[in-house]
């Protein structure tokens, strides 16, 4: 990999630094790629996120949100992910906040949340009874619902991956983007952010939007490709474990309007897929895995072609796994 000074924009191939005397950078400033998982065009940076995880986006906006309509306290539902990325915002915000998440949810997930000085609220049962839990506390007066499922500002947020895409493209747009697939914050955010590109003149046509489910939580799958195809077991990827997404019409009209799909990987495929991601240098979380195992099941079927330009988008860092 090359290095470049950030000062002459002279380029070096091995050298500490630059004639001028200015440090170097490398010249390509993306994270490792070298024998990346199905060859993809990845984008790893939502690991890079203050709290590790792309749901950072969303909860920026969605904190602001709060704070402009006067909320004096927030509650949030949540695997862990936008649970942590909530707490921090609002403590940045001045916000007490609370936190439903599953009984099961991993120690690490909680503890970040915790660190941000937010109340959790553990629930037995389902992923849809931790929310029933939290929807019940936003009715009975205990804050405003900061959900990014629900609220609207969220997805203001999570648009800003489509238009970082571009940008770095030089306002040119992939021929397919593959993300996890659960409630859809991913998928949608980037869905309405390509569309708003397109609509204003910036881009000049839409990515197919490729979403990648955990078998046994395949709701999108099950409606484009029928029950059998959803089917299965996969125990690890817990941020998509979700059976009834709220934007359910949304996303399935998003995905119709690309041209997009969606398939359910195994845990046998994703833990495998996690293993190359880390080998290739991608410490990511176990959902993070079920994108580039989907791009490799999508490229098996003829879905994706192989020499069409694919983004994956690896969600979060493994660091709270």
């Amino acid at each position: 990999m090359d290095l470049r000074c950030p000062e002459c924009g002279r380029e070096y191939a091995d050298r500490w630094r630059c004639a001028c005397g200015s440090p170097l950078r490398f010249a390509d400033r993306s994270l490792p790629d070298a024998d990346a998982p199905a060859d993809a065009g990845v984008d790893a940076r939502a690991g890079l996120c203050p709290t590790g995880s792309f749901k950072d986006r969303g909860a920026t906006t969605t904190l602001s949100r709060a704070v402009e309509v006067g909320a004096d306290r927030v509650v949030e539902d949540s695997s862990g992910n936008a649970g942590a990325a909530i707490a921090t915002y609002a403590a940045r915000a001045g916000l007490p906040a609370e936190i439903y998440v599953p009984a099961d949810v991993r120690e690490s997930k909680v503890s970040a949340i915790r660190r941000a000085g937010a109340n959790v609220v553990r629930v037995e049962g389902s992923r849809a009874d931790v929310t029933d839990a939290c929807i019940d506390a936003v009715e009975a007066g205990d804050g405003w619902y900061a959900s990014h499922a629900w609220n609207p500002a969220f997805f203001a947020g999570a648009a800003t991956m489509a238009h970082e895409i571009a940008a770095q493209r030089d306002w040119s747009v992939p021929d397919a983007v593959v993300m996890p697939l659960g409630h859809g914050t991913m998928l949608l955010g980037a869905y309405r952010g390509f569309r708003a590109l397109r609509a204003a003149g910036w881009t000049d046509r839409m990515p197919r939007l490729l979403g990648a489910q955990a078998a046994g939580y395949a709701p999108i799958v099950a409606e484009l490709h029928g029950e059998a195809a959803a089917a299965g077991e996969n125990s690890i990827a817990d941020g998509i474990r979700i059976r009834d997404p709220v934007q359910m019409k949304s996303l399935l009209e998003a995905i119709d309007d690309t041209g997009g799909d969606a398939i359910a990987l195994s845990s046998s495929a994703v833990s495998d897929e996690l293993d190359r991601l880390h080998r290739a240098g991608f410490y990511t979380e176990p959902t993070c895995a079920v994108a580039p195992a989907a791009l490799r099941e999508y490229r098996d079927r003829g879905v994706v072609g192989p020499g069409e330009d694919v983004v994956v988008a690896l969600s979060g860092s493994g660091l709270k796994s």
